[in-house]
């Protein structure tokens, strides 16, 4: 029945906004703030607060029905507490239902952390808090210490970026040792030093719940390291420890070695990012020859070098834990990888190998291509940015066509060229677990891409193909559009600058017509024009699986644009990007 007197505005969007999801009704908010007074949705769990975006008045309105609040940064300037900004945390903060606050970026200052140090001391729901990049140092730190040693929900707090030093410290270190039911703490980039961190160790020494710890980037050094060091031979809990980017030398390698041997909890450890030479990653190695439960070992960007890769192959072939190595960026050459490839024909656990940036040539692909014959547990190896050739390509294919785990080959900015392609190709046709190849900056031209389409005619596991940046033009892009018929098992098609034009693009999209598997399609920054963006959009017509179109940095125009547009008036599940 039809209402028999006019509905007012309000009352209008009112009934409009029951049937909205959130993204739409916050598009409604950009258009005009009037339709703020239009959100109470009662499924609505999950809210973000902006500058543009759904208001603070809306959010205190309808504290009762959010469960997990994300507050943006309001603007370029960084902005102190408001009065209101105040008042809604209080009521945020005192009601039954909110889990999760995210005020990430806002300088929220001494006086917004005092603030919700006020709150957190009758509020019993919150179990999330990320304050990251808020100014508050080491005053509002202090407060949300003091809290901590009463709260019994909390238990993820981020506070990553703060400026906090030793007091700050100091006062989380005591929250710590009373503390029983944080398990997360991040508080990367803050501390300006060793003291800072051995206070810090202090509290590990005796909390019992904290599991996982964040100290990326705040110069720790070795003496931080040899703190933190003792801390773990005593702490049982602790499984996940963050010492990116500190400064830690050999000594303090050395000193955190000494504790694998005896710490049975830790599971995770990266030392990404730091001074670690050959003789601290000696330490490591003999450290996994006896420890048992340290399943993540991140040392990307060291300086390792060959003698260190030599020292962790030997802990590889006795360690029966380690599942992820990480060893990228460390000079580690052909000998090394050579001594990592004799390792993997013994080791049964290793899964994820990454030695991308490690000067690494065809001597050494050859060698762990080798190994991949036997080995049995590898399921993604990184070998991207070396200088490995044809020939490296050629042995990885062969290994490829008997290995039966590897998912993941990330090979881009490795010379193989049209021959690699080729030889890969081949692989691809009796190959039936890899899922994931990346040929990104091979130099593979039409002759490479070709082959690489008729192997996809057959090939039915491989779902992520990544040929950007090779010059495979729009001959290449037409043998793909052709295997694009046939395949029915490739999602996700990379084809970033890669000189393809408007021919390309309208073969490109004749295999849409036909393709009803691919949902990621990376055409940006081609030579593609408006006849390009037309047959594509005639495409979308028909394919109703493609997520994502990206032409970003093409030529497409005005009257592209606008067929693209037209496309979408019926075409309700891809995303264009263009901009």
């Amino acid at each position: 029945m039809f209402p028999t007197h006019p509905l007012d505005l309000h009352e209008i969007r009112s009934r409009i906004a029951r049937s909205l999801s959130l993204q739409d009704l916050t598009s409604c908010v950009l258009v005009s703030q009037d339709w703020n007074g239009s959100f109470t949705p009662s499924l609505y769990k999950t809210v973000v607060v902006s500058k543009k975006g759904l208001s603070m008045e809306s959010v205190e309105r309808n504290k009762h029905l959010i469960q997990d609040l994300s507050i943006q940064r309001f603007s370029d300037e960084k902005l102190s507490l408001t009065p209101a900004q105040d008042r809604v945390i209080s009521y945020i903060m005192d009601n039954s239902t909110l889990t999760r606050l995210k005020w990430p970026n806002n300088s929220i200052g001494s006086n917004g952390a005092q603030a919700l140090a006020k709150a957190l001391k009758t509020n019993s729901t919150l179990t999330d808090l990320n304050l990251t990049n808020c100014s508050f140092e080491d005053d509002g730190t202090q407060a949300l210490a003091e809290v901590l040693k009463t709260n019994t929900t909390l238990v993820i707090l981020n506070l990553g970026y703060n400026s906090i030093r030793e007091k700050g410290a100091q006062a989380l270190s005591e929250a710590l040792k009373t503390n029983s039911t944080l398990t997360t703490l991040n508080l990367a980039v803050n501390l300006t030093g060793e003291r800072e961190s051995q206070v810090l160790a202090d509290a590990l020494k005796i909390n019992s719940t904290l599991i996982t710890l964040d100290l990326e980037d705040n110069s720790i050094g070795n003496n931080g390291a040899q703190a933190l060091s003792d801390a773990l031979k005593i702490n049982s809990n602790l499984t996940t420890l963050n010492l990116r980017c500190n400064w830690i030398e050999d000594n303090g390698a050395q000193a955190l070695a000494e504790a694998l041997k005896i710490n049975s909890t830790l599971i995770t450890l990266s030392l990404y990012n730091n001074a670690i030479h050959g003789n601290g990653t000696v330490a490591l190695s003999e450290a996994l020859k006896i420890n048992s439960t340290l399943t993540t070992l991140n040392m990307y960007d060291n300086m390792i070098q060959e003698i260190g890769a030599q020292a962790l192959s030997e802990a590889l072939k006795t360690n029966s834990t380690l599942t992820i190595l990480d060893i990228g960026r460390n000079g580690i050459r052909d000998s090394g990888a050579q001594a990592l490839a004799e390792a993997l024909r013994i080791n049964s656990t290793l899964n994820n190998l990454n030695l991308e940036q490690s000067s690494i040539g065809d001597n050494g692909a050859q060698a762990l291509a080798e190994a991949l014959k036997t080995n049995s547990t590898l399921t993604a190896l990184s070998l991207e940015d070396n200088s490995i050739g044809g020939n490296g390509a050629q042995a990885l294919s062969e290994a490829l066509k008997v290995n039966s785990t590897l998912t993941t080959l990330h090979m881009s900015s490795n010379p193989i060229e049209n021959k690699g392609a080729q030889s890969l190709a081949e692989a691809l046709k009796i190959n039936s677990t890899l899922t994931n190849l990346d040929l990104y900056d091979n130099g593979i031209q039409e002759i490479g891409a070709q082959a690489l389409a008729e192997a996809l005619k057959t090939n039915s596991t491989l779902a992520i193909l990544d040929l950007g940046r090779n010059g495979i033009r729009d001959r290449g892009a037409q043998a793909l559009a052709k295997a694009l018929k046939y395949n029915f098992t490739l999602t996700n098609l990379e084809l970033e600058n890669s000189s393809v034009r408007d021919d390309g693009a309208q073969a490109l999209a004749e295999g849409l017509t036909y393709n009803y598997t691919l949902t990621n399609l990376d055409l940006q920054d081609n030579a593609i024009g408006d006849n390009g963006a037309r047959a594509l959009s005639e495409a979308l017509k028909f394919n109703s699986t493609l997520t994502t179109l990206n032409l970003r940095i093409t030529s497409v125009g005005k009257n592209g644009a606008q067929a693209l547009a037209e496309a979408l008036k019926t075409n309700s599940t891809v995303s264009i990007l263009l901009k």
